[in-house]
């Protein structure tokens, strides 16, 4: 699943060629795109037409496009949004208008000005879908309302470092539980996690209540480093699932020091890289480097 740096880059793209321009018409092609739009295909299509789409926002793996208020005196009607989830193999692509279609396109939507490109959300497995929600009323991003409980992510300015090593702290759970808990710390999923962590030579079962505040601040700068490092690449792309808004695949795969590189040797010492089930997941670590904890009697 697409995880910060991937949406990230979507994100930018959708700043760079949707924002500000309204929408002409949608065209739903799969209702499943749709289903967390209660209100159905229908409703979906006809309350996003002829709005304006503001400046594309993230939280975490999501993204989302704020629907502009109409010029004039306010309304007291909810601000809107679009919400993408991209799920497992979700992708939002600016095509020219008449390119073939892709086949599995799941929404088209054109637009009233003159820029004969349109956007087209496509999903291979249909994990992934765009819904319109209200926006939390008073959040500067419009932030909808059904992600509130997303926490920030460890890239936004307003992320606070020390109430996330009290959470960690209280926990009952492991280092890497946690960082896939979205409700603690967004956007980081099975791959960062594991590259944060090989970083910071911490095993993935290391129990969160004993870490320090010196090893959160070391953990938290990996996490921010190897995801910068990521989004400077475009992201991981493993496949042709994972790709921009233009359809490029990222590489930072070709950077990954742990994931994935079962039986290789650990940049560092050279052990070969181990590879466990973890929660319907793999975890990749290095056993000399991040030493198990130790069983507690």
């Amino acid at each position: 699943m697409p995880e910060l740096p991937e949406v990230e880059v979507v994100r930018s793209g959708l700043e760079r060629w949707v924002c500000g321009r309204t929408v002409a018409s949608v065209q739903v092609l799969h209702a499943r795109a749709v289903r967390r739009h209660v209100a159905g295909a229908e409703d979906f299509a006809a309350r996003l037409t002829g709005q304006r789409l503001g400046t594309a926002r993230r939280r975490g793996k999501y993204v989302w496009l704020p629907v502009e208020p109409p010029a004039g005196p306010a309304t007291g009607t909810p601000a809107l949004a679009v919400l993408a989830h991209l799920g497992m193999s979700g992708q939002l692509l600016v095509q020219p208008q008449g390119s073939p279609d892709e086949k599995h396109l799941r929404i088209r939507f054109r637009f009233a000005d003159a820029e004969a490109t349109e956007l087209r959300f496509v999903d291979q497995r249909t994990f992934g879908g765009l819904s319109l929600h209200e926006t939390v009323p008073g959040d500067p991003d419009g932030l909808p309302d059904v992600i509130a409980h997303i926490a920030r992510d460890p890239l936004d300015p307003a992320f606070d470092d020390d109430a996330f090593h009290a959470a960690l702290r209280r926990r009952r759970t492991t280092i890497k539980r946690a960082l896939l808990d979205q409700s603690l710390i967004s956007g980081v999923g099975n791959i960062y996690a594991d590259e944060a962590l090989w970083r910071t030579r911490l095993h993935y079962d290391r129990p969160t209540a004993g870490l320090t505040r010196p090893r959160t601040a070391e953990l938290l700068t990996h996490i921010r480093e190897v995801m910068n490092e990521a989004l400077a690449a475009g992201g991981t792309s493993f496949d042709s699932l994972y790709v921009n808004v233009n359809g490029q695949s990222g590489y930072f795969d070709r950077s990954l020091d742990a994931y994935g590189r079962e039986d290789e040797p650990c940049r560092r010492c050279g052990t070969p890289i181990r590879r466990r089930p973890w929660m319907n997941r793999s975890s990749y670590f290095c056993p000399r480097c991040q030493r198990p904890p130790r069983p507690t009697v």
